[in-house]
């Protein structure tokens, strides 16, 4: 501030009694009410290194945009809730050397061997500092609390999702290909057909039959399970399109749902927390739906023509990239994919497809579905363009 000779410089505005850093007037506290001021202190502390952890976990090691934002917003609410009045006054009775708790006995502590424990540790840490803050905030300002417990409960869901990523990622390593199979008239072509793929080395089946009837459709997924489980095949996933009652009477690895299915919170009463649940998504919406939800895929799409399914329109260039640059869940590119146009895919950055008719009305389908893992497996090609799609159609990169 400038001062003009023979002018003094103003007094500073007088403060309430009782005012605040900001200048806010504070509410007297009872008497004896510095512990719980220290606590609260204690939990903000814990909540918000917490969320730190977890964030950075889905920046750094997932890569995640989308989750990456969502822990970032729920981390800034918290400073913002924090830093509302009298909150930042605990601060005055902060006592490092006086406090009793590093001097109690160690305890074991959750491992840190992976970046999902890293999120469970850090989850269940954020969790109870949140609903001590809420307790705290009971006590010392009750109209606070609510606010709290909403921050509780938007960590819950993060952390499912978040967890759900690392999860997914783990269990689909190396699923490059799955081969959509109908359940067909013949009990017996089937299982050829699926034998087949599996002894070519796909892991992973979705049966795809709308027509059969429900008791023909029950057969044909034992019959794949059961090929599934033989030794060498340990590791396949068999996937029942629509129908999560069929996936779980038969033990098969998971369901995949369609636009127009059963929402995914309800699937995951009938299949319980071990299913693998893959979920469609036309749009971005649909998509960071899927994750927010906890699908452990998604099917991208549909990037070209189908022979099998008729669709309105194409995914847009926006939808696709918008998928690719901020979801790290695994994904795969559905819709008239063959080997001709699986180059221009990888090109783009796609290293996951799902294929119908390419593979199965293939004269050698056990043949195809293998070129269609070699090809996946070899260093990405130059970019391209997809033919018969125009600029707003383009699939966008996605890992």
């Amino acid at each position: 501030m400038t001062i003009i000779p023979g002018h003094q410089r103003p007094d500073p505005p007088e403060q309430p009694a009782g005012a605040g850093f900001h200048g806010a007037a504070i509410a007297a506290d009872p008497p004896g009410s510095g512990g719980a001021w220290r606590a609260l202190d204690a939990s903000a502390n814990r909540a918000a290194e917490a969320l730190r952890v977890i964030e950075d976990v889905l920046r750094f090691v997932l890569d995640d945009a989308h989750l990456t934002a969502v822990a970032k917003r729920l981390r800034h609410d918290l400073g913002d809730l924090l830093a509302t009045q009298p909150l930042p006054e605990r601060i005055r009775l902060r006592d490092v050397a006086g406090d009793v708790g590093p001097g109690v006995g160690p305890v074991d502590a959750l491992p840190r061997r992976s970046p999902a424990d890293l999120v469970a540790a850090n989850g269940a840490r954020a969790a109870q500092a949140l609903r001590s803050l809420q307790e705290w905030a009971l006590l010392l300002r009750p109209p606070l609390a609510p606010r709290f417990e909403a921050l509780r409960y938007r960590l819950y869901d993060l952390e499912r999702a978040a967890l759900v990523l690392v999860c997914a990622n783990e269990r689909l390593a190396g699923i490059t290909l799955c081969v959509l199979v109908d359940g067909g008239e013949d009990a017996g072509r089937f299982g050829t057909l699926v034998e087949g793929l599996l002894d070519a080395g796909v892991r992973m089946i979705q049966v795809r039959d709308k027509s059969l009837p429900v008791a023909a459709l029950v057969d044909r997924v034992r019959v794949a399970v059961e090929l599934a489980r033989r030794r060498s095949r340990a590791d396949a996933l068999i996937i029942v399109n629509d129908r999560p009652d069929v996936a779980v009477a038969v033990g098969a690895g998971g369901v995949h749902l369609g636009s127009d299915d059963l929402p995914l919170d309800l699937v995951r009463r009938i299949t319980g927390p071990t299913a693998v649940v893959g979920c469609t998504a036309h749009d971005i919406s649909a998509a960071l739906a899927a994750v927010r939800g906890g699908a452990d895929y998604l099917g991208v799409g549909p990037c070209f023509p189908s022979s099998t399914k008729s669709f309105g329109s194409q995914a847009s260039q926006e939808f696709l990239n918008q998928v690719a640059a901020t979801i790290a869940l695994p994904a795969f590119a559905i819709g008239g994919v063959t080997l001709d146009r699986l180059d221009e895919l990888r090109a783009l950055g796609w290293r996951r497809v799902a294929v119908a008719a390419a593979i199965t009305r293939a004269a050698d389908p056990a043949a195809m579905a293998a070129r269609f893992i070699e090809r996946l497996q070899l260093p990405a090609p130059g970019a391209g363009a997809v033919p018969g799609a125009s600029p707003g159609d383009l699939p966008g990169d996605h890992p």
